[in-house]
Order: C-alpha cells, then structure tokens, then sequence
C-alpha cells in the first residue's frame, strides 16, 4: 500500500495502474485527463508536445482521491482546499514554482482554491484566463429542419483541409501554439476523427472532431465553421452528426466544452440536447523575481 499523500510520476503506465479506475469512475467529468493518458499510452511521450507531462495522483487510506497532469500548465480534479493546500506546498517542496508553473486549469472550486494555495507557497500573481463549460449528452434532438446535405467522415484525401481548419480553429480560440502541417502530428488534434458536414453539391461548410473512445466517454472537440459560412445551421448539424455517431459506436457519455461567454454555442448545444455538468475556470500565473536557472 502506498502512504498518504501527493505520488508523481512519468510513467503512464504506472499511474494508470494506480489510477485508471478512479478516473473511470466518472467519465464525463474526468475526459481530458482519460484522453490525454490513452494518447501517451498509446503514443507516448512525444504525443503531448515537447516535453513529457508530470502525472500526479493523491492517495489518502489505500484509494485514489485525486490526480492532476500537466507540463507548465495543470489540469486538475476536483480537490478539496485542503487537498488544493497539500499539492501547492508539495509542488512548492519539489522546486515546481522555479521550473514556471504557468497556470491551472480546472472545476471552479478548485482552480480557485489551487490558485489560492499557489500564490502563497510562491507570491505568483495569478490571472483569470477564461471559462468553460463542460457539458454531457442527454437526448439528442437533431436540429429541425437539418440544412441541406449530408455529414461524411474525413478521410486520408481531405488531410490537408483538416489541417488548415484546426489551425483556423486553434486561431480563433488563441490556442498556442499554432497548428500547421509541421507540427501537426504532435498536436492535440492528430488523434482525432473528423467529420464534415457538406452541402449537396459535396462542399465542406462545417466540421467536428471527436476523440477516441476511452472509458466508454467520447468528447466532441473541435467544431468549426469558416466565418463566412456560418449561420446555416451548419456546426448544429456537423454537431449532432457526430454525436449521434459516437452513441451509435457505443459511447455511455459524450461530452464537449463550450466558452462560457458565448451564448450561440451554449444555446446550440442545450438545443442538442447537451446538459451542463460544470464550469471550469483557467488562470495564468506570472511571478515577479527571475527564473532559476
């Protein structure tokens, strides 16, 4: 049995042995660390991007309570404050705060204790980045009327135009960094199927993504339209094309992420039939004396 507290590894292997059941445990609220240790278990390492994340997992009385990932940035389930103090002293200990944690992203509650506890283990300044909105399929209600056309899975010859409509997307959200053919296959993207939705004559007017199934949960990400193109009814269409696929392959939960400051994709996913489960808040940490060397 392992002792109380913060365990931190490398490798996935070993902290999904330890933690694989607590994240199955809930499917929807954890699918963005199920996703990301599936892709560096089947992948490894270079799939995440530069450097190899750390995995954490907190173990109080033989269970697994909590787990976080990250490079510069962490995700994070849903801690207790107090629990949110032990990670920032323990982080703090190892010399985190002098490698340039860069922020946190998580549930409300969380992200807000974890920030708390961080400025004062290191005196970081911490800054609001932004907020999403994690929400789950409940009875999918296609929209009505469906605009003219159909949805077709990508394949190897629409590559290119999959490439350059991440890089639209990933622009239009401020992801960094950019995506482009170069860096394509170790970004978040590459794992993923996509699906147009075009319009009788077979133009592409719209596309989502999904990520493979882990756990039973698939999550819709991303679903794009070119400015241009939009207000159709297109992304509802590609949207419930997608998801009523993901149910088909046998999905339990599908799941995607919404800004919670825009009100057309909200409103077209409750419209969908999506439910919200919870809102998650980002900060960026910046801290005023140099970096360590």
């Amino acid at each position: 049995m392992f002792p109380d507290g913060w365990h931190l590894t490398e490798d996935v292997d070993d902290f999904l042995a330890r933690a694989g059941d607590f994240l199955s445990s809930r499917p929807a609220l954890h699918t963005m660390p199920l996703t990301i240790t599936e892709r560096l278990r089947t992948h490894g390492a270079g799939a995440y991007g530069v450097d190899a994340p750390v995995l954490g997992r907190l173990e109080q009385a033989g269970e697994v309570r909590a787990v976080f990932y990250g490079v510069h940035r962490l995700t994070l389930t849903s801690l207790t404050a107090e629990q949110a103090d032990s990670l920032a002293a323990h982080l703090a200990r190892r010399g985190q705060h002098r490698r340039r944690l860069t922020g946190v992203n998580a549930d409300d509650d969380t992200a807000t204790a974890f920030t708390a506890a961080w400025r004062r283990q290191t005196g970081a300044t911490a800054t609001p980045h932004g907020r999403i909105r994690l929400y789950r399929l409940g009875r999918l209600t296609p929209p009505e009327p469906l605009p003219a056309g159909r949805g077709r899975v990508a394949g190897e010859q629409d590559l290119e135009q999959v490439i350059r409509w991440c890089g639209a997307f990933a622009e239009a959200v401020g992801e960094v960094p950019a995506v482009d053919a170069g860096s394509w296959a170790g970004s978040r993207f590459a794992d993923k199927e996509f699906t147009f939705w075009e319009t009788p004559d077979g133009t592409p007017v719209s596309f989502a993504g999904t990520t493979p199934m882990v756990a039973g949960q698939v999550r819709v990400d991303p679903v794009h339209t070119p400015a241009h193109l939009r207000g159709h009814g297109y992304a509802g269409a590609v949207t419930a094309e997608v998801s009523r696929a993901a149910r088909a392959a046998g999905a339990k939960e599908v799941v995607l992420f919404a800004d919670a400051a825009n009100p057309t994709s909200n409103s077209l996913y409750q419209r969908l039939g999506y439910l919200p489960v919870t809102d998650f808040a980002l900060y960026d940490f910046s801290y005023d004396t140099p970096e360590a060397g």
